[in-house]
Order: structure tokens, then sequence, then C-alpha cells
């Protein structure tokens, strides 16, 4: 353990979101590798952390305002200002835009974790402001900044594991995160309904938040979706709940477009799922035998449809090659190692 005091900076606390649950498991491995770990959230749900792991919250799960959040931030960073060495910012480059002026001024280290295809003046203001840049994917917005270095995705390899007690059903499909248009869930929904047309007895959980703008394209998938009753659009599930879903399903897809490095995808295989993706980074690491047209159900349901019928030994090859990909390069260990040589 490094005899080190750092402050992570987070959008949410909680080890039952659907999305954002794997930040606990990451404070978690950060506090066996740190003497103190002070930790700020906008929200705060169910947690259970190391005794030397402190969780300070903005307050949105108490209905604070916008101004609250920004005076409670200020005094929690400056107040604890000797209890860090160095910050961690995940995913929110508005932390640095309010605060890197103070944290260079106070010699604090600083390192930006962000990882999206878009970006903004904010974002290279932001960039400018820190130490370091981290980012999964080379499509990521930061890819373009010298201080940038790409990371594995951070996958608990010990937790998300293939179990041989769980029986994955024949011919079964699973899509998680988020239900938009970007993610092209309507073009997978096509290529199900087009191999049940040809007789292929598919089965399907398509399972994942909306956000208010979206409602009425997930509204349209569930309406095509009802005319089958093995093919479902479920709610976002608890992430402590999530591995069962990877564990009994046979092929999990992901229409994700580059620069959007899910880690939903990484989990899966981690699992033991076989997969089928879009993003060309992860199809240049794995091979062609992944790959799929996004924009495409007819194309899809052709690859969809011979990964289901693949031998059995062939199965079991492909989907421990995936796992032992995830556990060499993208596990949640590697990651935190790699992070705490860029704090310190």
């Amino acid at each position: 353990m490094q005899r080190m005091k750092i402050l992570i900076i987070t959008q949410k606390v909680d080890r039952a979101d659907a999305v954002l649950g794997f930040v606990h498991r990451w404070i978690e491995m950060f506090a066996t590798q740190f003497e103190q770990i002070t930790v700020i959230c906008l929200e705060r749900g169910e947690s259970s952390l190391p005794d030397n792991v402190r969780v300070f919250s903005l307050g949105k799960e108490q209905g604070a305002t916008r101004s609250a959040y920004i005076r409670r931030f200020f005094k929690i960073i400056w107040e604890e200002r000797r209890q860090y060495r160095s910050v961690f910012i995940h995913m929110n480059e508005e932390y640095l835009l309010l605060a890197g002026w103070l944290w260079k001024l106070l010699g604090k280290k600083v390192v930006m974790w962000r990882n999206h295809p878009a970006g903004s003046w904010r974002t290279h203001v932001a960039a400018f402001l820190c130490d370091r840049v981290l980012c999964t994917s080379e499509h990521s917005y930061t890819a373009r900044f010298r201080k940038t270095k790409l990371m594995p995705v951070g996958i608990d390899t010990d937790y998300f594991m293939p179990s041989a007690s769980v029986l994955r059903p024949e011919n079964s499909v699973l899509y998680v995160g988020r239900i938009a248009p970007v993610k092209k869930v309507d073009v997978l929904l096509g290529a199900l309904l087009l191999l049940r047309e040809q007789g292929i007895a598919v089965t399907a959980d398509i399972i994942g938040p909306s956000v208010a703008e979206d409602l009425a394209y997930r509204k349209a998938l569930q309406d095509r979706a009802a005319r089958v009753l093995a093919l479902r659009v479920r709610d976002a599930i608890p992430y402590v709940a999530i591995r069962e879903e990877y564990l009994t399903h046979q092929v999990f897809v992901n229409l994700s477009p580059d620069g959007m490095y899910d880690k939903v995808i990484f989990e899966a295989m981690a699992s033991g799922a076989l997969v089928l993706v879009s993003n060309t980074q992860l199809i240049r690491d794995l091979g062609e035998e992944v790959a799929v047209d996004a924009h495409d159900a007819t194309r899809l349901a052709a690859k969809l449809g011979a990964l289901l019928v693949l031998a059995a030994e062939e199965r079991a090859a492909r989907a421990a090659r995936y796992r032992e990909y995830v556990v060499q390069k993208h596990s949640l260990r590697l990651l935190v190692r790699m992070v705490q040589e860029e704090l310190c």
C-alpha cells in the first residue's frame, strides 16, 4: 500500500446503481493501494466501503440546488486539502473547470478520466488544467491530447467470471446498456425478428435505462418486441444483479459507435459470453469473428445466426480466449496499478 492520500471525484457512489455501480468496486480496490481516500460525489446511495475511505456527497439525493453543490464542493476541497496529495476526477470535467486553478495553487497533482467521443472547448480547458488525461478508447475526444494515456477498461475479473453451475439457454442473446438511438438497439431488434421469421427460436433480453428524450424510441422498441414473447425489453437492473444476466445468455451484442468503449462488453466477455460488436478497436484486437455492421439488420442476423449454431468446442474456445483478453488487458487490478502510477 502507498503511504499516500488521494481525492476521488465522481458522479455517484451507489453499488446498486445500474450504470455507475462499478464505481463502488473501483473505490474498494483503490482503498487497498492508498493510505486514505476522500471521495466527493454528486449523489450517494447504497455503499459499504473500507475504513480508510470517507465519502462526501454534494447532496443531490437530498434535492440540493446547483449553487449548493458548488458551495459544498469548494468547502470540502478546501477544508480537506491536507488530506489528499493527488486528485482523480472520474468522468466530470466540470470539476476541473471549477477548481483546477486552486489545485494548481495548492500543488496538487490532478488526473482526469474522460472517455467520450464528443468534446468542446471545456474539454480543452480541463485538459490544460490537469496533469494527465486518461481514457480507454483511441476514439475518445480526449485521445487527441499529448498528455492523454490509454488505459484498461477496469473489469473486476474475480467477480465477472464463468460459472459451471449456471446454464446458458440455447439461442439466447443479451443487450445491456442505455436504450437510445445512438446504441442502434433497433438494428439488433430487427435482426432478432428476422431470425425468428427464419424459424430460429432465438430469445433475447434487452436491458437498460432511457433518458427522457429517448422514451419514444424505447416505446417503439417495446411495441415491436411485444409481438414475440421471447424478446423482452426490460428496465435497468442493479449493478450487483447484472452478472447473472451475463451468465445466462450465450451471446452479447453491442452496436455502440467508436468512442463508446462500453464496459458491459468486457463484463460479458469476462463472464464467458460470446460477443458481437461494431467497435473497430475491439474488432482489431479480437478479429473479424466478432465484427458486425451496426447499420444492417440483415447482415447482423446472418452473423448472429451463424454464431448460435457454432460447435460447442469452438464456442468454449472463443469464450476462453475472450475472457483471457479481458484478464490480461482490461482487468481492474491492472487499471488500479496504472492509475496509481499516474497519481504518485
